[in-house]
């Protein structure tokens, strides 16, 4: 029989260890909230955490501290958001100022130096990973036609013409709420 966990210390704890461990900021940390939110709590699923995250992604500011406070009040409310804030701001924060003293006295350290390089691309692992569970919803979701389209016009227009995310996002959603449902 597992311990029963008390919704408010879950939220907290689900975000403060996702957080812990996101070493690299909010994009680091996607992979770990993910995790937490769908596959170990099951407060969203995969479709609903995609749509978050696109419409987060739109937003102006730090992404891990508005997924927290989406997450937080969905699940409990206020106390839920206040939890899932300082879950999010308090690894961050407190890593900061230890991190930054020890970084700053043996930065020249070849370990320290492979420590750092050497995360890069567990983290690109985990950023890959997440974006094939997305991919997969969106293909059982809108099928391979409209997935195919909307991935590579989402790439031209980032790639090559250097849109800013936020409007190929809601071009997207105008896709998806008026092409899609005519088809």
């Amino acid at each position: 029989m597992g311990l029963i966990i008390p919704l408010g210390i879950a939220v907290f704890l689900a975000f403060f260890i996702a957080n812990l461990l996101g070493y690299g900021g909010g994009p680091a940390s996607i992979p770990l909230m993910y995790d937490q939110i769908v596959n170990r709590y099951g407060w969203l699923g995969n479709t609903e955490f995609s749509q978050m995250l696109a419409l987060g992604n739109s937003l102006p500011g730090p992404i891990a501290t508005k997924i927290a406070a989406y997450v937080g009040y969905d699940v409990y409310g206020w106390p839920g958001f206040l939890a899932a804030l300082a879950g999010t701001v308090i690894p961050s924060a407190v890593a900061l100022i230890y991190l930054l003293k020890i970084l700053r006295k043996y930065k020249q350290s070849p370990i320290v130096k492979g420590m750092s390089l050497l995360v890069q691309p567990v983290i690109a692992i985990m950023m890959l990973l997440l974006t094939w569970n997305m991919a997969a919803d969106a293909v059982d979701s809108i099928g391979y036609f409209h997935s195919i389209i909307l991935a590579g016009l989402a790439f031209l227009a980032l790639g090559k013409f250097k849109i800013h995310p936020a409007f190929v996002i809601i071009l997207a959603f105008a896709y998806g709420g008026f092409i899609i449902p005519l088809i």
